[in-house]
């Protein structure tokens, strides 16, 4: 037993490395990952001889849960709202209209049955957010046009249209299919999943909000059941259990919850286990030997679907709006399909249904080659289309904070106006419970003495005591766009409404403590503080 855990653990610390390592050299780290678990698996080099379908589908199935949750968590619907149409159609009309294209590929060109050839197109036609996410933020892609938060919406919320289409297929399949029965099923897997996933938002707001926990990190813990629990009860009634933790995390992450930089921590390091773990498995659970016996038809869906079906959709779905041929082009290029698919592909692998094809191992070669080939290029391309935006921060911006530590710091620096400037620290009268602990000028920092003298330019640490644990407020974070009102006004002359203030005002990398007099300008981040 003591072996398998240090094996698991050694694994950990590999991918851990791995992900260090190819952020370095322009790999995608999820492709590593699955490169680590063909190593290990049967035809790798440690040969470890696993070929469990069906533990994989489960573990994978469970992973994906809090990947989706994760993708709606840490979606800003402020930044999401402008893109919002186009990524729900892209995630739903897209999905579907690749499927098709695909399943009719793989029909009249490959010769494949009808049914299985809408099987694979139905199981690669949603793109991968774990992927998408992973090599926006990795590299830092800044891109023009809301770019990164339609591509970030829209791999986040379509695989549960491509797990609508695969199970839907899967009971055509098996027969003794009726029409009725495909009605309600497209009809519980909507309905129920957003019905189930918005319902239980709320309840979990109300009870993060409403109630206090005895104990910290029972927030988190709560938090960490809702997902599972969104999912669950979706699927026992018939509806679509990822849509339910996708839109479950959308309404919870954008509402005013306590300590929700601890969630966000929390859950991401949770997502990046996760996607470890799917990815890893997926590696261990292929036979790579397999891979020359599908080669060509794998191939060939892989070139249709990176180089017509997904632009042929983008297209027909973006050309009404107002983007740009450049935005069309790199949200094509960026349809990268990964884990959910090969998910999919095993839920098909391990069904009853009799399939002619190695519908597993066909998908995993698409997903590495649109990982490696498309994930690698995807800042090139970027770069080249003139779609990188340096006034833009595709880091998602959470705008929670916590305390934890009983003493805080406060740098303040002097100016030649100001009231201490030239005064002995003896000569100043601070605060109750505050000291004057460093003073920094230049390269030097002196500890203060009652006969220092504070000079012009110099910077003093301040130190006081945290907030009590039951002082609770909120702080968001709200950016000034150009066209808003506010711009070239004071803050004395902002209503921002009862208990709010703003605390905070970031310009241009730089932090300001405002006061009345300050005068907001363009592409200012205000930090608003709410009881």
């Amino acid at each position: 037993m003591s072996i398998y855990i240090l094996l698991v653990a050694a694994i950990i610390l590999i991918c851990v490395v791995l992900n260090k390592m190819s952020s370095k050299l322009g790999i995608p780290m999820l492709l590593a990952f699955i490169v680590l678990g063909m190593l290990f698996g049967s035809d790798g080099i440690v040969k470890i001889p696993f070929d469990n379908y069906g533990i994989v589908e489960q573990v994978c199935s469970i992973a994906l849960i809090f990947i989706m949750f994760y993708g709606g968590f840490g979606t800003s619907w402020k930044q999401a709202k402008p893109i919002a149409v186009n990524a729900v159609l892209l995630s739903s009309i897209g999905v579907i209209f690749t499927a098709l294209l695909t399943g009719l590929f793989c029909y009249f060109l490959l010769g494949f049955d009808f049914l299985e050839s809408m099987l694979i197109g139905a199981v690669i036609s949603s793109t991968d957010a774990a992927s998408v996410f992973s090599i926006l933020r990795s590299k830092r892609l800044n891109l023009k046009d809301n770019t990164a938060s339609l591509l970030e919406v829209e791999s986040g919320s379509n695989d549960p249209c491509s797990y609508m289409l695969t199970v839907i297929i899967l009971a055509m399949m098996s027969g003794d299919f009726s029409g009725g029965q495909l009605a309600y099923m497209v009809f519980a897997q909507v309905v129920y999943g957003i019905a189930i996933g918005a319902g239980i938002a709320l309840i979990a707001t109300w009870c993060l909000t409403k109630i206090k926990f005895a104990t910290d990190g029972f927030d988190t813990i709560f938090v960490f059941s809702m997902p599972l629990i969104a999912y669950a009860a979706s699927t026992l009634l018939g509806g679509n259990g990822y849509l339910s933790t996708y839109i479950l995390g959308i309404i919870l992450g954008n509402q005013a919850i306590p300590n929700k930089k601890s969630l966000v921590y929390f859950f991401d390091g949770i997502t990046g286990l996760m996607q470890m773990l799917i990815f890893f498995l997926l590696g261990l659970l292929s036979f790579p030997s397999e891979l020359p016996k599908i080669l060509l038809p794998s191939l060939a869906i892989a070139i249709f679907v990176t180089f017509v079906a997904r632009p042929l959709a983008v297209f027909a779905i973006l050309s009404p709006s107002k983007g740009t041929i450049n935005q069309k082009l790199l949200v094509s290029w960026s349809g990268l399909r990964g884990a959910a698919s090969i998910v999919f592909a095993i839920m098909a692998t391990v069904s009853p249904t009799y399939m002619k094809n190695d519908i597993f191992h066909m998908v995993f070669f698409i997903v590495l080659f649109s990982i490696s080939l498309q994930g690698s290029l995807i800042p090139f391309m970027a770069k080249k289309l003139d779609m990188i935006d340096d006034n833009s921060n595709v880091m998602k911006t959470f705008s929670d904070y916590s305390d934890e530590e009983p003493i805080q710091f406060i740098k303040l620096p002097i100016s030649k106006n100001h009231l201490w400037s030239g005064k002995k620290i003896k000569e100043i009268s601070l605060p109750p419970d505050i000291l004057l602990v460093l003073i920094i000028r230049g390269n030097k920092r002196i500890i203060p003495k009652g006969s220092t003298t504070i000079l012009s330019g110099d910077v003093i640490i301040l130190s006081a005591l945290s907030l009590q644990e039951d002082f609770e407020a909120h702080l968001t974070e709200m950016k000034i766009d150009k066209d808003n009102n506010w711009i070239g006004k004071p803050l004395a002359e902002i209503t921002l409404g009862p208990e709010k203030l703003v605390i905070v005002v970031k310009r241009n990398h730089k932090v300001i403590i405002p006061n009345g007099k300050t005068i907001v300008k363009e592409n200012d981040i205000l930090v608003i503080s709410q009881l």
